[in-house]
């Protein structure tokens, strides 16, 4: 059971890291640090940018109850 839940766990933050990657690549570096590159604009996310941003808190999520659930099933043993 745990060889199950820690392969899982590096298969999701494998997607995770590229998913977040592919968000990152829209923006400019200074949005990365934190500054404001679109002059105070604020845009909404559409169409694939918002899929993929729904997909990223889906899997973050799943992280997270894979990685409770592992540290609860290695006390119970």
């Amino acid at each position: 059971m745990q060889v199950a839940l820690q392969i899982a766990s590096i298969i999701i933050s494998v997607v995770l890291i590229v998913l977040i990657m592919l968000q990152v690549k829209g923006g400019a570096l200074g949005n990365l640090l934190g500054g404001d590159a679109g002059g105070g604009i604020a845009r909404t996310r559409r169409g694939l940018e918002k899929t993929l941003f729904q997909i990223t808190i889906g899997l973050s999520i799943a992280f997270l109850a894979i990685s409770i659930f592992s540290v609860v099933a290695n006390k119970a043993q």
